[in-house]
């Protein structure tokens, strides 16, 4: 089947490698040339495990190659693929409108029998409202359907490979047969539903994982105030059935990004358009942005004086697997560090380039435990595996009474290891060394 893929940075060139990976004819469609450029020498947008494994296959098969050309994408394309990432603006709020924009580009040029499968993340109702447009302006009545998007960073490639099912919606029954022979190579159950259903699964997933993220926050709040560890209370609940192990419940930094908090506000509009209430999802954003400032106000505890305090940070990335700074929250943190006037330190083993803000005022270290010799704390940020390797011994030697924040428990050791160091993290009263 040929296949052209609209939008290729994370979803889009995952989505591009895996279909050319299970036999399809794959076409990536993207306006911007440089990333186009790179793509066609098997060079991955981002770092992504397994990614550039399958690109280099692809193209070396023939099954697989990418172009800025909308006429040579779309000639005797079967399915045009939308798998452009939502972006979020300044004030973090999605852009729904940018990916039907891109989209609106290549609809003119389509061939009558196309079929459009939108995956890129947008509000309930944009499929059937992108369908009626085009209609408008075309004078036809191609087929759409919707499958929403399940790509984690990090996890895109096994996430695309071998997802627990697929969320299908169409418009016309008659589209399963071409749905089915496109994702049928995938071995995973088909969920098939109508447009609305499929996008709203995806708005309800999230969502409820956010509201998950948020109560174990808050939750873990709770614990440190009264002396209980959340990990355990994490534990008891995961291992009753009605939970389960899977469930999104692990205390510790605030969800970042934009997929989760993008759906929240999706469903919140709809809400609003409507003239619903939804107190419990209206919540889920503010409580999350108060825990965002979990390690700030835990630094201004700690630390009565912090323009002459010096600071070590482990992790930049958005999370360990990925090269990507955006929607990172280490980034967020080592800003407001910056505007405090302490001194910062900085250790990632994927970044390349630090934000060209910091100028000269950040000190990157070649090392992890360079970044912590004679610092007063250390904030443990991304769970890269190199980071569990140093020992605790090393630590408190490196520096004198260092403070370990570690929200997300990467080194859950060093709060009964036997040297001189204080270990903080979300849901766990502080120790003392």
């Amino acid at each position: 089947m040929k296949i052209c893929v609209l939008g290729l940075w994370h979803l889009g060139s995952v989505t591009a490698a895996c279909m050319a990976s299970v036999g399809h004819s794959v076409l990536g469609l993207d306006f911007d040339e440089p990333l186009v450029a790179r793509l066609n020498t098997g060079a991955s947008p981002l770092l992504e495990p397994h990614l550039e494994e399958l690109l280099h296959q692809g193209l070396a098969s023939g099954r697989l190659r990418f172009t800025s050309s909308v006429r040579d994408a779309s000639a005797g394309a079967q399915v045009l693929w939308v798998a452009y990432d939502t972006p979020i603006g300044e004030d973090g709020q999605p852009q729904p409108e940018h990916v039907m924009r891109q989209l609106e580009r290549v609809l003119p040029h389509l061939e009558a029998n196309t079929l459009v499968l939108v995956s890129s993340q947008l509000p309930v109702g944009s499929t059937r409202r992108l369908q009626q447009r085009a209609a408008l302006a075309r004078g036809s009545d191609s087929g759409y359907a919707y499958v929403p998007e399940n790509l984690r960073l990090g996890s895109g490639v096994r996430d695309f490979l071998s997802p627990d099912r697929i969320v299908v919606g169409v418009m016309h029954e008659s589209d399963r047969h071409l749905l089915q022979g496109l994702l049928g190579a995938i071995s995973a159950p088909i969920e098939w539903m109508s447009l609305e259903s499929a996008e709203m699964t995806k708005h309800a997933l999230n969502a409820f994982l956010a509201v998950s993220v948020a109560f174990a926050n808050e939750l873990a709040l709770v614990c440190e105030a009264v002396g209980a560890d959340a990990k355990q209370v994490e534990r008891g609940l995961k291992s009753d059935r009605r939970i389960g192990n899977g469930a999104y419940l692990a205390p510790g930094t605030a969800f970042a990004g934009g997929t989760l908090a993008r759906d929240v506000s999706f469903l919140g509009e709809v809400a609003r358009e409507h003239g619903l209430r939804t107190p419990l999802l209206s919540a889920v954003l503010p409580s999350n942005a108060a825990h965002r400032l979990w390690v700030q106000n835990s630094l201004h505890r700690l630390f009565a004086d912090l323009p002459r305090t010096t600071i070590a940070v482990w992790g930049l990335t958005y999370k360990a697997g990925t090269d990507t700074l955006r929607g990172s929250a280490a980034v967020e943190l080592c800003d407001w560090i910056l505007r405090e006037g302490a001194t910062l330190r900085v250790h990632d083993p994927a970044v390349g380039n630090l934000p060209p803000r910091w100028d000269s005022r950040v000190q990157r270290s070649d090392s992890p435990l360079a970044a912590v010799r004679g610092a007063d704390a250390l904030v443990i940020t991304v769970a890269w595996p190199m980071y569990r390797e140093i020992g605790a011994g090393q630590l408190a030697e490196a520096a004198n009474g260092l403070v370990v924040l570690d929200p997300n428990r990467c080194r859950p050791d060093l709060a009964a290891a036997n040297v001189p160091l204080r270990y903080v993290a979300v849901g766990l009263s502080g120790k003392r060394g």
